[in-house]
């Protein structure tokens, strides 16, 4: 419990300085660049806080993997590895869109035992372990208990709802809300302020870690798809589609959402490659 509690303490810290690095930024009116392997914009802000997120986090014995620093394959061979996305939903902060956050998890021996998301813009922090629980700004917080479909508040992605992947369930049960920020929707199931998210598109390792320890941490569940438990600090970071909600819905998810997995690992090494490029960064 005391290394669990410490490590959600050095989490905090480390989300308090990401803060104070964004300040001197403005969502809405930042410049971005495009990256050379076409994963999406990127910014001054996503490296600020990407170098103090390293200094404050990591120690002797410790790996990271961070979507804006080059991978160390020395990583694979530790046990407790941080996994970072200094600014998930970077086109959200670009466009002046409050749907973007900084996340953080400790990932032991391919779990992710420990995480916090935070977004500055609305002023929410979610931070915890399996251990400890998990508190919604410092108050104690568990994953939505709803046990039906009917009347569900589900998180989608704005990309994927803009590119019609989410039509086809124009006529279901629940409620479905376009949302920036695959890291900050997984926080907002982990908190019970949404019922359940899902995507079909493949994620990389850092968009999700932090979100999958919030979420397994307050009680809820997280699937790939097909149907797979997450496991991270792979040689490669592309992961499955998958699917987090309360402890009672992941069977009528996995119901509703079975017929249009494909699986993924039939997949060849481009067509991934491929596929990455067109997902939108952290949607």
């Amino acid at each position: 419990m005391q290394s669990s509690i410490e490590i959600v303490e050095r989490i905090n810290h480390a989300l308090e300085a990401a803060v104070q690095a964004l300040t001197p930024f403005v969502s809405g009116n930042v410049k971005a660049e495009q990256k050379s392997d076409d994963r999406g914009p990127v910014t001054e802000a996503d490296r600020a806080v990407n170098r103090v997120l390293h200094e404050a986090l990591l120690r002797e014995g410790e790996g990271w993997l961070s979507e804006e620093t080059i991978d160390d394959p020395e990583r694979l061979k530790k046990n407790r590895v941080w996994v970072v996305d200094p600014l998930d939903g970077t086109k959200e902060f670009v466009a002046g869109i409050p749907e973007w956050c900084v996340s953080v998890a400790m990932v032991e021996n391919g779990r992710a035992i420990a995480g916090g998301i935070c977004n500055p813009a609305t002023k929410e922090t979610f931070l915890g372990s399996r251990e400890t629980g998990i508190t919604y700004n410092g108050c104690g917080a568990q994953a939505s208990r709803k046990n039906t479909l009917d009347g569900a508040m589900v998180l989608a992605s704005r990309s994927e709802v803009r590119r019609g992947d989410w039509a086809r369930f124009d006529d279901a049960p629940f409620i479905f809300r376009p949302m920036g920020s695959v890291a900050y929707k997984l926080a907002l199931i982990a908190s019970g302020l949404a019922d359940a998210t899902w995507t079909l598109t493949p994620k990389n390792e850092w968009d999700i870690a932090a979100g999958v320890a919030l979420v397994e941490a307050a009680g809820g569940v997280v699937q790939f798809l097909p149907d797979s438990r997450p496991a991270f600090n792979n040689k490669s970071t592309l992961l499955p589609g998958l699917f987090a909600c309360g402890p009672f819905l992941s069977s009528p998810i996995n119901k509703l959402l079975r017929p249009y997995v494909k699986p993924f690992g039939e997949k060849a090494d481009s067509q991934r490659k491929a596929e990455n490029a067109r997902a939108d960064r952290g949607a």
